[in-house]
């Protein structure tokens, strides 16, 4: 089996999404009490794949990047970081930042990754286990460190479009091709489960799991499961016997998750002017991303696509021939994948930090989520996570309006850096709800979720 499922096979938790405490198994006691303790343990400690890399690669990089460099980047480890958009790890875990760990790769030292590469991100310069990442280049990231260990870094498909995103199901989709429903290893030709890489999948984050029945963008499967949110260890070199001896420690890992708290928005708020758009908010808005306070109430409403209007890529980028293959399999035995029938609405806590905005990261603002007529056609990013790349007034990401995409000249980590809704799996078109507010009201309900 060649290297790069291994490598894929640490990406697949990317939109792992939305898991409330897992149900208990009379059959397997340590199932029965999952412990959040020890699930933050065996996150911030572990590797549960194969390292794909040798620990050299991540030191001899940069002699790969473009433009060249001359000599070794001063502070290295935060020009790495800066590169590929990771951020400091507020855990023990050596010079590597959140997302990469040492592993072991045959006889030797290696870099391994872990879900926290793509759920674990920063802003104002606080890292934040749970939070999506909205500046990760995972492309470049793979492409790189594959090339400084075998010279060659090919992908079988683009991991990402747009920094920030990335193709998740086609991660799924990948790995599960190499598996029977058995979990043993398909020998013969892979199955066809009718891949896509232009999903442009935004992270969710951690933090709002525990309010949620369903799981993913569409509400396919039940919260509950804990095998779901071990799909990406679907590496070659994992048995079923790895499966079924580590779902205690994704239980401990799903109750880690469900502990985590939205961050609080750090700057001043206007009290008043949020109070008016917690009315405004509660009249429009409430019913599908529920109330908040402490007696807050969810609805766990999947929104038709007729309804909700927004880029239907994902709705139809996961076959059905996938969902059955995974309904027969170890993983589906207990809570099997459902039909998709629109988008989930999430709720809103902390939703000042998570910003890029819809499932694919098309609306950079709240003010934009709310004004689909304000909404930037192309546009980039400095893709840092500071004070300074932060639009407090419309609350999200500052942002370049362009005139025209990419250039196909440049490398493609300078053309992931533009996000062009003209683009398939881009579009930035509906959740027209906001429209009808006058400018006052949209800063009062602007004002509002702040507060969440």
């Amino acid at each position: 089996m060649k290297a790069w499922p291994i490598a894929l096979a640490a990406l697949l938790a990317l939109d792992v999404g939305d898991a409330r405490v897992a149900e208990p198994d009379a059959t397997n006691p340590d199932l029965a009490k999952p412990d959040a303790q020890r699930g933050k343990r065996a996150l911030f400690t572990r590797a549960f794949v194969p390292a794909p890399w040798p620990l050299a690669a991540y030191d001899n990089v940069w002699k790969v990047w473009e433009p060249a460099a001359k000599e070794k980047p001063a502070d290295y480890d935060q020009a790495f970081r800066r590169r590929y958009g990771l951020h400091p790890p507020p855990y023990p875990n050596g010079k590597l930042p959140m997302g990469l760990r040492e592993g072991r790769l045959l006889f030797a030292k290696g870099v391994a990754t872990d879900c926290l590469l793509c759920h674990a991100g920063s802003i104002f310069g606080t890292s934040y286990p749970g939070l999506g990442n909205a500046a990760l280049d995972i492309h470049a990231l793979f492409e790189e460190l594959g090339k400084a260990t075998t010279g060659s870094g090919r992908l079988p498909f683009k991991f990402s479009n747009v920094r920030g995103t990335s193709e998740a199901g086609a991660f799924a989709v990948y790995l599960w091709s190499f598996r029977e429903p058995d979990l043993s290893i398909r020998l013969q030709d892979r199955y066809d489960f009718e891949l896509r890489d232009d999903l442009c999948e935004d992270v969710p984050a951690w933090w709002l799991l525990k309010k949620k029945k369903t799981m993913y963008f569409t509400g396919t499967t039940d919260a509950r499961s804990v095998r779901s949110i071990m799909q990406f260890m679907l590496t070659p070199d994992n048995t079923r016997a790895v499966f079924e001896k580590e779902e205690s420690t994704y239980a401990d890992i799903q109750a880690y998750i469900l502990s985590l708290e939205a961050p609080k928005y750090p700057l001043p708020i206007d009290r008043e002017l949020a109070r008016q758009g917690e009315g405004l908010f509660n009249r429009t808005c409430a019913k599908c991303h529920g109330t908040y306070g402490a007696k807050w109430t969810y609805p766990n409403k999947i929104v038709p696509m007729e309804t909700i209007g927004t880029d239907a890529t994902r709705f139809h980028g996961l076959s059905r021939k996938l969902g059955e293959h995974y309904n027969r399999s170890w993983f589906g035995a207990k809570y099997p994948s459902m039909e998709a029938k629109g988008y989930q609405a999430p709720p809103l806590d902390g939703v000042w930090a998570t910003a890029p905005y819809f499932h694919h990261g098309a609306v950079p603002t709240l003010h934009d989520v709310l004004d689909s007529n304000s909404r930037p056609r192309i546009f980039t990013r400095s893709y840092g996570t500071g004070r300074d790349d932060y639009d407090a007034v419309k609350v999200g990401w500052k942002v370049e309006a362009l005139s025209q995409g990419a250039d196909p000249k440049q490398p493609g980590i300078e053309r992931r850096k533009v996000y062009d809704t003209t683009q398939p799996g881009r579009g930035n078109g509906g959740h027209t709800f906001g429209d009808h507010f006058s400018d006052a009201e949209r800063r009062a309900v602007v004002e509002y979720l702040k507060t969440l």
